[in-house]
């Protein structure tokens, strides 16, 4: 197998972001057709949920129930009115239903960025599901619902921030969607005030998620595994493997210290490692970070 990795500059809107772009190879066993639409539907039959596009007030007051449950603070997440203007410019949102109980919801808006040119791509600012229905497949369904009307659209990049200390958030984007990690930002979002983000900064990395491609057909088919670093180290392979807390959110809550001590030191190996010119190529089953640079 062979694989490259160079470090270069991007931007997304106005900020300057430090972003890797790395070709790992492997083995893919994608058919010739892939179908959004059917994978939507196997996700929802899976988790047992009718993801739906937000289409009236009613249906922007539930979305803004969801979140501001998800995410409860002295303030709310989004305004109703703003969840009005971004689907009226022709921004995203949904409510997945359990039933004909809510569960889950997500918001996105269009945006631009620039790597030879400016292109359009969906930026997914919000995706929801309420703690009692966690770990039962819903996030997935929702994210391959946005990935069918992206498509639909003629849109084939989904742009977002996750939190990198949060495992499951890693485990789902990297190893049950495919997206690609494209660099790391300091302090993202500034102060936050929600029960989730309080006291801590918002350390974000950057999930691009480019639909139509090997890797995000095998990642949703389910055929995108975890990764063996010891086995990759074993191969001759640059190899970086680093570590996250089983539960940063519950750590935040038994032991602030230990958590701000994790988010520092991870802050401190993935910004320095991305800039070595590593990449993160996949997780291993622990949902550690896996990392690939090239020997010269």
């Amino acid at each position: 197998m062979r694989g490259s990795s160079a470090v270069a500059d991007a931007r997304l809107g106005g900020t300057l972001l430090l972003s890797v772009r790395c070709r790992f190879a492997t083995v893919s066993f994608v058919t010739l057709v892939d179908s959004p639409a059917a994978d939507l539907q196997r996700a929802q039959e899976r988790a047992g949920v009718e993801v739906r596009s937000v289409a009236n007030p009613t249906d922007f007051a539930t979305a803004r129930r969801i979140f501001d449950t998800v995410w409860p603070g002295q303030c709310t997440q989004v305004q109703q009115n703003v969840l009005k203007a971004v689907i009226h410019a022709g921004g995203y949102s949904s409510v997945a239903y359990l039933g004909a109980e809510p569960v889950g919801a997500a918001l996105a808006f269009v945006g631009r960025h620039f790597a030879d040119g400016w292109h359009v791509h969906l930026h997914s600012h919000m995706a929801a599901v309420l703690e009692s229905q966690r770990n039962h497949h819903i996030g997935t369904a929702i994210k391959l619902h946005q990935r069918m009307w992206a498509l639909d659209r003629d849109i084939d990049t989904i742009s977002w921030t996750f939190d990198p200390l949060v495992r499951r958030n890693a485990i789902l984007n990297i190893l049950k969607l495919g997206v690609d990690v494209r660099g790391y930002e300091i302090d993202f979002y500034g102060q936050m005030p929600d029960a989730i983000n309080v006291g801590d900064p918002t350390d974000r990395v950057f999930a691009w998620w480019h639909l139509s491609t090997a890797k995000v057909f095998d990642a949703v088919a389910g055929r995108l595994l975890p990764l063996d670093a010891a086995m990759l180290i074993e191969d001759g392979r640059d190899i970086r493997v680093v570590e996250i807390p089983e539960d940063i959110v519950e750590l935040r809550k038994s032991d602030p210290a230990a958590a701000t001590r994790w988010r520092l030191s991870l802050r401190e190996t993935l910004t320095s490692a991305l800039a070595d010119g590593y990449c993160v190529i996949g997780v291993e089953r622990t949902g550690n970070y896996v990392l690939f640079r090239e020997r010269a």
